[in-house]
């Protein structure tokens, strides 16, 4: 391991080491962070979780511990990886999908891709349903600024966790040291850079993907849940009345006080949602 993140597993997959979390016993569940963001966004939620269902998290390919891919980082060729991942896992039957931001928008195309590996969709605060995104995503589809912005620096790091959640206490030193060090890592630059092109422009989110997308989500009438934190400062909530109206079968939550990562400031309410989805039951 090349950086000093918590301990975890590995799958090869395709020749390439892929980090992961795996625990638990049950209907399969798989759990995907967002960009330039690691396995370990879901270390709360992944043990509420393992209680009863296989829980099966993994850094994406060219993030945390995970080795960068062969060719371009695209959200396909990352959807493909995390096929790839869970046939490694000895998972080709459906999951419970659940993705935070990119890793919301890798698993609609997991899903659309592969109807057969989604079992029901969970998205918290997830790219893909609108243009606008934090001007600092925006700023590395210019590669000039993208030099400046992703080098490792302990203030851009440390900036980056406070714009995540509302609540400061989470912004821990643990949580900085661990970016920093993932930053640090000679693909990681690259990795962003590849995915911002593909997934937008300066201006932001790029349409197309996201229409095609959403159109394809629809078709397949899974059972969904939408969730977004009211004080978002990387994909605003205004997005989650577009996602309703393009999902509209889907049940929703909207967080009050709760930024980027609701399945960090309030994971005992997310699993609680998820577990309603699961189950079909009308509380969630």
């Amino acid at each position: 391991m090349t950086v000093a993140l918590p301990p975890a597993d590995e799958r090869a997959v395709d020749g390439r080491r892929m980090r992961c979390r795996i625990t638990g016993d049950g209907p399969p569940v798989l759990l995907l962070h967002g960009i330039g963001r690691t396995l370990d966004d879901f270390t709360a939620l992944h043990t509420a979780l393992a209680r009863d269902h296989r829980v099966l998290a993994v850094d994406l390919p060219g993030h945390g511990g995970s080795a960068p891919l062969d060719g371009t980082h695209t959200l396909p060729a990352l959807a493909a990886a995390v096929a790839g991942f869970l046939d490694a896992a000895g998972v080709t039957g459906p999951a419970h999908l659940v993705g935070n931001s990119l890793g919301g928008a890798v698993a609609m195309r997991l899903a659309v891709d592969a109807p057969h590996r989604a079992a029901s969709l969970a998205l918290l605060n997830s790219a893909g349903f609108g243009q606008e995104v934090t001007v600092a995503l925006r700023l590395l589809a210019v590669p000039p600024l993208a030099r400046l912005l992703l080098r490792p620096h302990p203030a851009i790091a440390r900036r980056t966790e406070r714009a995540i959640f509302v609540d400061p206490a989470y912004v821990t030193e643990e949580r900085i040291a661990a970016a920093l060090a993932v930053a640090r890592q000679p693909h990681a630059a690259r990795v962003m850079r590849e995915l911002v092109r593909d997934l937008g422009t300066w201006r932001g989110v790029r349409p197309q993907w996201r229409a095609e997308l959403l159109d394809a989500v629809a078709a397949l009438d899974l059972p969904t849940l939408l969730v977004w934190g009211d004080r978002d400062l990387i994909l605003p909530a205004a997005h989650l009345g577009y996602a309703r109206s393009r999902l509209p079968r889907a049940r929703s939550h909207l967080f009050r006080d709760t930024g980027h990562m609701p399945q960090i400031e309030r994971t005992a309410e997310v699993e609680s949602l998820l577990r309603d989805l699961w189950t079909g039951d009308p509380a969630g």
